[in-house]
């Protein structure tokens, strides 16, 4: 995916849903979906804040959920293709490094430091056994490549699943970062005062310390000091989030959200609507 399509601008959207971690708790999205149906609008957007899969065990029912209620989305008249917006958490940051791992440098750790953050569930989902990939990673490369491959032959099996996974992003915001060359945009003069942009969405965090460009892979894997934002981040009014890894809970602050209740840990599966300036207007759980 070239830079420029690693994030989406939301344009201007009369509301903005957001949907937190779900874990593959496919029950519980089918709850929030049911209410989203009856709220959803055209010039809505719907953004799901990454970690949609892992920990639980629908992982193949939670996949077939999204897409279906993206097609519903995408049916009413006047709407466009990015209305619906999925976001890469850490859940689908590993299953797409384990369909890798053949070309990391200790296979055999990665895959047990994986299992031991969820990604088991994704594995059985597709047929995956975890002996069978550390006897493959005894065995060596070639040994290894065979059982990612068929892992991936799986996973491209079930229809959707690899396209949606191909058109994940890193995060998804209303207007502009004010470091936007990060987005190809051009940056603020030094100096130079900007309005504040609108919200930006995020699996699980962002480092205030840094600037936009330079977020990597703390957009899901997240970052010390979140919660405890004093100032817009980046010029952005709000940054809301999916998944807290300091299992915090569901919060707001003047400058942050988070929208994670727990799902995947025997807790609620957190929407919550916001306007394109980044005003909480609606929430609900499941």
């Amino acid at each position: 995916m070239a830079e420029s399509q690693r994030f989406v601008d939301l344009g201007k959207p009369r509301r903005i849903w957001a949907v937190g971690a779900i874990h593959a708790e496919a029950d519980r999205l089918r709850g929030v979906h049911a209410a989203l149906a009856a709220r959803f609008c055209v010039g809505d957007r719907i953004v799901y804040l990454g970690n949609m899969i892992g920990r639980g065990a629908a992982v193949i029912e939670t996949i077939d959920e999204l897409l279906a209620f993206r097609r519903l989305a995408l049916a009413a008249r006047g709407a466009c293709v990015d209305d619906v917006v999925y976001l890469r958490g850490g859940q689908e940051e590993m299953w797409r490094s384990l369909l890798q791992l053949q070309f990391a440098p200790n296979p055999a750790e990665v895959l047990d430091w994986m299992l031991g953050q969820g990604v088991a569930a994704t594995l059985a989902a597709y047929g995956g056994d975890p002996a069978q990939g550390f006897a493959a990673a005894r065995g060596g490369a070639v040994s290894l490549t065979r059982w990612t491959q068929g892992l991936r032959a799986a996973f491209y099996a079930r229809p959707g699943h690899e396209q949606l996974f191909s058109a994940l992003r890193r995060a998804a915001h209303v207007g502009q970062p004010h470091d936007a060359r990060a987005n190809g945009g051009e940056a603020a003069p030094l100096g130079a005062a900007r309005p504040l942009s609108g919200p930006l969405f995020v699996c699980a965090g962002v480092d205030p310390s840094r600037p936009f460009a330079l977020q990597g892979d703390r957009f899901w894997w997240g970052a010390a000091g979140f919660a405890r934002m004093e100032a817009p981040f980046s010029g952005f009014a709000r940054v809301v989030r999916g998944y807290d890894p300091g299992k915090g809970g569901a919060a707001a602050g003047d400058f942050h959200a988070t929208l994670d209740g727990g799902c995947g840990f025997g807790g609620a599966l957190v929407c919550a609507g916001f306007d394109s300036a980044g005003q909480l207007i609606d929430s609900f759980q499941v």
